[in-house]
């Protein structure tokens, strides 16, 4: 549904995209992470048709976006960094407006209408002051204008940025729904929010891609994948795993009664647990817990723009 090739895009003497190739197939949700200043925001306009690149092309389902905008951005709901509606306007107002500047009339107009405001949630707001609405709502009535002529691909751009934990799950939840039927390009750097709706990760940092593949393939990208989280009841715990030339360090040692649960910090592409299996039947060991910690995104995401 998208494809992006070899983009590149500067202001002056800063880089803000280099080079930057992808391509997102139907159905999938794909969330676009990167530090402040990534380029996220430059792509996303790209992407849209709202800024030209320096060089590289967009392809919209095969139509290339420069050569067909409208053609193109027919197919795109966008909502922007910032959600930049009029604050004065209706909502009943912004929605009839989206709804001109689309050319959606006759009774197309009303089938636009019923999916937009059903899909957001915004009937109880129709007749409210833009400027008067919360954040949240307000991100509801930018998608809102974003569905109303039922695109088949949505874009949005920090959509949960400045809002309350309250509204990020509500918006969450909103995006989780309006994905299942659609495809679907989230940025964002606040990596929880990734987690509950995307089922695919890309990363870039100074406007390079560094990551990308499934959310089991980007947290497996962690140096975390060589380590073990081992619970055991016995004597003589670590003494014992001491002696295992593999085992390169023995972290996070807690004693609970007879109990002792500790990480293990093994080879690349070592696999231990046969091993610590004959290890704890060879000392008549009570084996808890064996396995690898839980992957956490925020570090993966940390290694990968730091450069590490």
């Amino acid at each position: 549904m998208i494809t992006a090739r070899n983009l590149s895009k500067s202001f002056g003497a800063i880089r803000a995209v280099s080079d930057l190739s992808f391509s997102i197939g139907k159905g999938e949700v794909v969330g676009f992470l990167g530090p402040n200043g990534a380029g996220k925001t430059t792509t996303m306009r790209i992407v849209t048709g709202f800024l030209a690149p320096d060089s590289g092309e967009v392809e919209i389902d095969g139509v290339n976006i420069l050569k067909n905008p409208l053609e193109a951005q027919r197919k795109i709901g966008y909502l922007p960094e910032g959600n930049p509606l009029y604050p004065q306007m209706l909502v009943s107002e912004i929605l009839n407006f989206f709804a001109d500047l689309r050319e959606i009339q006759g009774a197309k107009r009303q089938e636009a209408f019923d999916f937009a405001v059903s899909s957001t949630g915004v009937a109880g707001i129709y007749n409210r002051p833009f400027g008067e609405l919360s954040k949240g709502l307000k991100q509801r009535v930018g998608l809102a204008q974003a569905l109303l002529h039922q695109p088949e691909i949505l874009i949005m751009d920090e959509p949960t940025e400045g809002l309350d934990p309250n509204q990020r799950a509500e918006i969450r939840k909103l995006i989780l729904n309006l994905g299942s039927e659609r495809t679907v390009l989230l940025s964002t750097h606040v990596l929880q929010e990734v987690m509950p709706v995307c089922n695919r990760i890309m990363i870039i940092n100074k406007g390079s891609k560094i990551a990308d593949g499934s959310k089991d393939e980007v947290l497996h990208r962690s140096q975390e994948k060589n380590k073990l989280v081992l619970t055991v009841e016995g004597k003589n715990v670590v003494a014992e795993l001491e002696k295992v030339k593999e085992i390169k360090s023995i972290e996070n040692v807690k004693e609970q009664e007879n109990k002792v649960s500790l990480t293990l910090t093994v080879e690349p592409g070592k696999s231990l647990q046969p091993q610590l299996m004959r290890l704890a039947f060879k000392n008549k060991w009570i084996v808890w817990e064996i396995g690898t910690p839980p992957e956490n995104l925020e570090e993966i995401f940390f290694e990968l723009t730091q450069g590490k």
